[in-house]
């Protein structure tokens, strides 16, 4: 059984839902990411997205662009992103990490050698924005091959076809955009991501992950109540962003701190 399959089932069974906050990889400085992590798992989260620096993503907003931004000038690409999780697998063998990122790093090193390292370092799952479930198939197999979930991602946009198509490919649990747009993009519209949920669940015993649009205690608290799992990014990085080195670790620990409370008290 994955960390992943382990990690949903030990919390539906204490009733319990994923915190998954994301950060990228090397902001603000390598040095940091480890650490961080560690701190996130510390005070709450249940899982660690981590994102693959990468010059031009289409689905994140400014917020984590300028954290891509913050980590290519201090030279951290994928290679360095899956030593930062081989380094963190020496003191955690139980937190599921989820690598997400786009397609032109992994076509850069190889499926194959990417399929390698990442099962060596402990990766455990692999959002890759651009690989279409249409053309993919070779890349989830390879990663299937190596005992890795392949996480996809739902929008309010996907049509039923193309859901049905997704769900036959993913594995791990499956990712919904709450919103129209980018990361850290508008308000979310709670009733219409319940409504769009229970569809999703309709057709698959996955779980399902709901992020791109949750800001707050409030918002983390209202998605839990609907999903699976809530996916933290921008609000993370964000608090990234406002910290010194001073205080960096403190002020993440207790944004999760408070995000584990308002998703248990859902």
């Amino acid at each position: 059984m994955s960390r992943i399959q382990s990690t949903f089932n030990t919390l539906k069974s204490q009733h319990k839902k994923a915190l998954v906050p994301y950060i990228t990889a090397g902001d603000p400085h390598p040095k940091w990411t480890v650490p961080l992590m560690h701190a996130m798992v510390k005070h709450g989260a249940d899982m660690i997205e981590l994102g693959v620096p990468f010059s031009d993503p289409m689905a994140d907003g400014p917020v984590i662009q300028r954290a891509s931004e913050r980590a290519l000038v201090h030279k951290v690409g994928l290679r360095k992103v899956l030593e930062m999780v081989a380094e963190f697998r020496k003191d955690d063998q139980a937190t599921p990490v989820v690598l997400m990122g786009y397609a032109n790093p992994i076509e850069a090193m190889g499926i194959a050698q990417f399929t390698e390292l990442s099962k060596q370092s402990g990766v455990d799952g692999v959002l890759t924005v651009d690989y279409p479930p249409e053309e993919c198939a070779k890349f989830t197999t390879a990663l299937a091959a190596a005992d890795i979930d392949s996480i996809f991602l739902l929008s309010p946009t996907t049509e039923p076809a193309r859901t049905d198509l997704i769900v036959q490919q993913a594995t791990g649990f499956l990712y919904y955009v709450s919103l129209k747009g980018v990361t850290g993009a508008a308000n979310l519209d709670i009733e219409e991501v319940k409504k769009r949920v229970k569809e999703i669940k309709a057709k698959t015993d996955l779980p399902v992950g709901v992020g791109f649009g949750v800001k707050d205690a409030a918002t983390a608290s209202s998605v839990a109540a609907i999903a699976d799992a809530v996916v933290v990014g921008s609000r993370t990085v964000l608090t990234i962003e406002a910290s010194t080195e001073e205080n960096l670790i403190e002020n993440v620990s207790a944004l999760i701190k408070e995000l584990r409370s308002a998703i248990d008290a859902s």
